[in-house]
């Protein structure tokens, strides 16, 4: 029996628009779109023109510095579009979907035993973008050998996808892709303490149980109350969506990229899960939004850390999750002077609402003030962050580009995922994400 972990530091986002536990459709849009910046550390090269005809497993293009790198389609038809911006920069290929779902057969019927081989399926199919490696969040390198590979069973963002509901049924294509993995580096799969999961079956990896609000799913936050990442360590993570990829491929022999992806937010009408692809635009699920696209903030991921796509944008990559949110664009009158508020949420005592923990809140974009100085109690950010850093002296030297300092206060540990409560708590309206992001970008630069 796995040891439960306690995290007592946390803050759950009280959002109204959670998605219901039924499949209401299924997207299968004429179009998908494919965009490098999907995948971090990536430089890619195009291996496809426009008008060459592709199946699903077909590689689209690879990355220039790790050429075995393979980003493969997740449908068949034909390259519509290579889309580019400014100088040339290639931001999207866009695939025309003949909705017939050729696949590539790439041989495989069982889980091989050599990880040399595992290494080959996963690079060749495009599966190998599933692995993620820290520090830094960039995808894997094939060259190097982890210490351990980590898998959260559990996401506790705001509205997140249901695990349970998404993968409970492929839970032998889950067990098929730990036993692949563990053919490279021990695994370890964190579980939600507070529901009989049905991923608590697993076997050939190490189980741990985590018990605590946002970000307790974070395999970030799991992996620094399992095995902190020093320097010159590295560790790679992979999600339950890829870890059922994976075990697609290793079992069927063909790669197969489809998923339940939540609809969910204030703003979505009747949320619930849709079953589709990476890279359907937003456009396809129109029903849910109906005529009110003019008045949303299309969210591919969840409302702390996605990415704003817009109504003409592309469901991400590696997101299973679609949040639908109001642009905060109307100013309150008297703002935070007026004293009750009891719409507002406030993580402190400011408004009545801590007297309604039960009470779901209809939120927007909305930040309620501009940027400010930083405060100077790192306390105030330490509170719902479960990690052994300093949140605050860790923002500012990635902020001033020391890196000496980033790395005593953490750099190593964290994405910036791990710090958007952070952000959202921060009454100086920082953004904190941003800061991190720019001082990992920092560290590739300087520590390649």
């Amino acid at each position: 029996m796995s040891q439960t972990i306690v995290l007592k530091k946390g803050l759950d986002i009280p959002i109204k628009g959670e998605a219901a536990l039924r499949i209401s459709k299924t997207v299968s849009p004429d179009v998908i779109a494919i965009k490098p910046s999907d995948f971090k550390g990536l430089t890619p090269r195009l291996l496809v023109r426009e008008g060459d005809p592709v199946m699903c497993g077909s590689p689209v293009m690879a990355d220039k510095k790790f050429t075995d790198i393979l980003i493969t389609s997740p449908v068949s038809g034909k390259v519509k579009e290579i889309v580019r911006g400014d100088k040339r920069k290639l931001l999207a290929v866009l695939i025309e979907n003949d909705h017939e779902s050729t696949r590539v057969d790439f041989g495989c019927k069982k889980v091989p035993q050599d990880a040399a081989e595992v290494k080959q399926l996963l690079l060749s199919s495009g599966m190998w973008p599933w692995l993620i490696q820290r520090p830094y969040g960039i995808i894997a390198n094939p060259e190097s050998c982890p210490k351990a590979i980590f898998a959260s069973a559990f996401n506790t963002a705001p509205l997140a996808a249901d695990a349970e509901f998404c993968h409970a049924d492929e839970v032998n294509f889950i067990q098929a892709g730990v036993n692949a993995l563990a053919t490279i580096a021990p695994v370890h799969v964190s579980l939600n303490a507070e529901i009989a999961s049905a991923f608590g079956k697993l076997e050939n990896c190490e189980k741990h149980c985590f018990k605590g609000k946002h970000p307790a799913g974070n395999v970030g936050v799991q992996i620094s109350n399992i095995a902190p990442i020093c320097k010159d360590e590295t560790v790679w993570t992979i999600s339950l969506t890829g870890l059922a990829a994976i075990g697609k491929l290793m079992l069927k022999g063909t790669a197969d990229f489809a998923r339940k992806v939540a609809v969910c937010g204030p703003m979505a009408i009747e949320a619930s899960y849709v079953d589709a692809l990476p890279g359907f635009p937003m456009k396809s699920i129109s029903g849910f939004y109906g005529s009110l696209a003019d008045d949303i903030r299309f969210v591919s991921g969840d409302v702390l850390c996605g990415d704003s796509i817009g109504q003409d944008g592309y469901l991400g990559w590696y997101s299973d999750q679609v949040t639908l949110i109001k642009e905060g664009t109307e100013r309150e009158l008297f703002g935070w002077i007026r004293p009750i508020r009891y719409k507002q949420f406030s993580t402190d005592h400011c408004y009545f609402s801590w007297l309604m923990p039960w009470r779901k809140y209809d939120m927007d974009t909305n930040l309620h003030g501009g940027p400010r100085a930083f405060l100077m109690n790192d306390g105030y950010y330490a509170k719902v962050l479960p990690m052994d850093i300093y949140p605050l002296y860790l923002a500012k030297a990635c902020l001033a580009g020391d890196i000496d300092k980033m790395e005593k206060f953490g750099i190593y540990e964290v994405l910036p995922e791990d710090l958007a409560v952070c952000e959202f708590v921060d009454p100086s309206k920082n953004n904190i994400q941003e800061m991190i992001a720019k001082g990992i970008d920092l560290m590739l630069k300087e520590m390649a």
